[in-house]
């Protein structure tokens, strides 16, 4: 089963967890000093917010899935729609051990496809080697983080 991810950037982390718990009416399921995570059931959603993310609101949309059989079948419904897709494969980022695959829709809005394996204690494997956003590629159209275009130096390199 899939379930909606939504990642917004926010300045301030307190007053921000504060609002979605009261829109939400429930807490975090993960939080760190730079980011929150509520795992929804109603509705079905991952909601990510953090003070890393290239831009302020809404950073990047994706879809989880809960298996490799799933991953698989969404990374291929991708590859076969002729997408530029940039496949990531096995990452962390977001205080989770992920396989990861990035596309962008017509507009430039970055779309995450991904399943998680496992919670992990770092934001990003080099966290403490770069302040880089590690898990959005740039949607501005500039060369940046997991463009599907190319790799450069931070969290794909």
């Amino acid at each position: 089963m899939k379930r909606m991810h939504i990642h917004v950037g926010v300045e301030n982390l307190d007053q921000s967890i504060r609002f979605y718990n009261a829109l939400f009416g429930a807490s975090p399921a993960k939080s760190k000093s730079d980011y929150a995570k509520w795992m929804l059931n109603d509705p079905r959603i991952n909601f990510a917010i953090s003070t890393r993310a290239g831009t302020k609101g809404v950073d990047h949309l994706g879809l989880q899935v809960d298996d490799e059989s799933e991953m698989a079948a969404l990374r291929e419904r991708l590859k076969d729609a002729e997408m530029s897709v940039f496949d990531e494969g096995e990452t962390t980022c977001c205080y989770a051990r992920s396989d990861k695959v990035w596309v962008q829709d017509p507009s430039g809005v970055a779309w995450e496809a991904f399943q998680t394996m496992e919670d992990v204690q770092l934001f990003f494997e080099a966290a403490a080697a770069t302040e880089e956003v590690c898990c959005t590629p740039e949607t501005k159209g500039q060369p940046g983080c997991c463009v599907p275009s190319e790799k450069t130096a931070g969290c794909c390199g």
